[in-house]
């Protein structure tokens, strides 16, 4: 795919998924870390009916602790992964509060140090912080890159790779946005949407498989 097709696509899908957002509800960086570590095998609905209730107790990584791990589990129970998220959450926050003076760390090799946070939470997380160019490469912006041939990896950190040698910069703080959105209304990994695919025209997969 050359570049004047890439970006026609990416035009397109800015211009679909306009007024389109996924809501983050949070009002301080720790409420968005942990609103973000929350959302793994989670909607983001699910996700902002928990954490409207966890942050009447917490606001800071200390309240956590004062909470404790067992309150935490019960208030998160109803998203996916829960066990393993209230323990990155509590070990998490156990470290913000020893070594970073419950302060969010602002660079990516620190916050990779943290309990549960990979690469696509740290890009995430400093994508929307920091109003950069971080790309957060999930399994939905994975398949659209694949499968449209836009950007071609086996693993998340070659297509983020890829991503940023080939879309150009004033699009690189919104694709993973329009790649998740798409990946999840349209471009499914069971039973895709590929016959009213509003990126079809330049799809790889639909022009030579589905055609």
């Amino acid at each position: 795919m050359d570049i004047k097709t890439r970006t026609l696509l990416l035009k397109h899908l800015r211009k679909y998924f306009l007024n389109l957002k996924i809501e983050l509800n949070y009002s301080s960086l720790f409420e968005l870390l942990i609103f973000i570590m929350l959302s793994a095998k989670s909607s983001d609905i699910q996700v902002a009916k928990v954490t409207k209730k966890l942050f009447l107790y917490v606001s800071k990584p200390s309240d956590v602790l004062r909470l404790g791990y067992i309150k935490l589990k019960n208030i998160i129970q109803s998203l996916g992964l829960f066990n393993k998220k209230s323990i990155f959450i509590f070990n998490t926050c156990q470290i913000l509060t020893d070594l970073y003076n419950e302060k969010i760390p602002m660079n990516r090799s620190q916050l990779l140090k943290l309990p549960g946070i990979g690469r696509k939470t740290a890009n995430l997380f400093l994508n929307i912080a920091l109003k950069k160019n971080f790309i957060a490469v999930d399994t939905h912006v994975f398949r659209v890159s694949n499968r449209s041939g836009f950007a071609i990896g086996s693993s998340a950190y070659q297509v983020e790779k890829k991503l940023l040698q080939v879309v150009p910069v004033k699009f690189q703080s919104r694709i993973h946005t329009w790649f998740g959105l798409h990946g999840r209304y349209f471009c499914k990994s069971i039973h895709p949407k590929c016959s009213i695919c509003i990126i079809n025209t330049w799809c790889q997969y639909f022009n030579n498989i589905i055609k």
